[in-house]
């Protein structure tokens, strides 16, 4: 036989229904949609997230990026969530500090008119992104402004992208050319990582700024061909970046991440805990593998794909990436398109903490 039960009594949280002329601003609005249902639930939750997060005084929150959020206009939201302290380390992918380095130094992204076919926009220096339009003169601009940066790195250094991704800053700030993501990053002491580096203008750029390097120097014949020049490589190692943002994790004492999308950029920041294990293991070496508290991640993608990008919190546990709801994780997952829940979930959190920075 059943035995009805009363939810107050098995300890079950009542939901309310959404009062939305008594929501005083974003904040209470969110506030209202936590009890609620669905993806207004989760985005309502993610705020509750959010703040614990951010007003954690010893907690390092990673910023994960993937997805063409720059040229979506997103720009202004990331410099914003560098200045609020929001964001202390961002990992992301190449294409998007590139599109966003076009609008830091003056670039216009359009809005695509339909009529135009592809191969018209191929033909006039237009690049589309479903329904926005990079130009290809804007990326010339971008390059023109790396080599000027590269000319005056050293180029016999070993370097890597989080080190290239602050000269660039620096050269933005020293120029005025704020807010733009690098430059707000590096007046903030924010590192920037592109794991999948070469996958982006910037590290096309680079590799060609060798290969001009090569011709223009006296040892190099004005007629030595293509094929030659790929002999001449950047003196760029990966795992400047690997081992520096290890380093910087294992010195927070609580850590976050902050991710839109998912791709290289999540996975990439996501694997520091099992390459720390990893080699406590094998290494025989007394450390702690650092482990995300907390985590809030804004992306479309379902879990059943078997992506990452659609990988839940709770499947990262198993991996020895996140802590587990009774180690104290507390985490958020909203499916939804990033442009739309991301800049209400970061307004709402501001209107609460107006004057946070860090």
């Amino acid at each position: 036989m059943r035995e009805f039960h009363d939810g107050r009594k098995d300890g079950l949280e009542p939901l309310e229904s959404l009062d939305v002329d008594g929501a005083q601003g974003l904040g209470q609005l969110l506030d209202g949609m936590s009890r609620t249902a669905f993806g207004g639930r989760a985005l309502g939750e993610a705020l509750g997230v959010l703040r614990q997060m951010a007003d954690d005084p010893d907690c390092v929150i990673v910023l994960t990026l993937s997805g063409a959020m720059t040229i979506a206009k997103m720009g202004r939201l990331i410099c914003e969530m560098i200045d609020r302290g929001l964001a202390h380390i961002i990992v992301s992918t190449g294409a998007l500090m590139a599109h966003g380095l076009s609008e830091s130094i003056g670039g216009v992204h359009y809005k695509h008119d339909p009529k135009h076919s592809d191969q018209q926009l191929f033909e006039w220096g237009y690049n589309r992104v479903y329904d926005t339009l990079e130009m290809e003169s804007n990326l010339d601009d971008g390059e023109r402004l790396i080599c000027s940066v590269l000319d005056g790195t050293g180029s016999d250094q070993p370097t890597s992208s989080y080190l290239i991704n602050r000269a660039i800053g620096e050269r933005l700030c020293r120029e005025g050319l704020t807010p733009s993501i690098l430059g707000n990053a590096f007046r903030k002491d924010v590192p920037v990582f592109v794991p999948a580096f070469t996958d982006s203008e910037v590290g096309l750029n680079v590799s060609l700024h060798a290969m001009l390097s090569a011709r223009n120097s006296s040892q190099q014949d004005p007629s030595t061909s293509f094929d030659q020049l790929l002999e001449r490589m950047p003196h760029f190692n990966p795992f400047l970046d690997l081992h520096e943002y290890t380093r910087r994790l294992l010195k927070a004492k609580r850590l976050g991440i902050f991710t839109i999308g998912g791709g290289v950029p999540r996975n990439w920041a996501q694997q520091a805990a099992p390459f720390v294990d990893v080699a406590a293991r094998r290494l025989k070496l007394e450390i702690e593998p650092p482990r995300f508290r907390y985590g809030i991640r804004i992306c479309p993608e379902p879990v059943h794909w078997g992506g990452l990008s659609g990988c839940t919190y709770s499947e990262g546990v198993s991996w020895g990436k996140f802590l587990s709801p009774q180690e104290g994780g507390r985490f958020a997952e909203v499916l939804c398109d990033a442009t739309i829940a991301w800049p209400v979930l970061i307004k709402a959190y501001l209107e609460g903490s107006p004057t946070k920075s860090k």
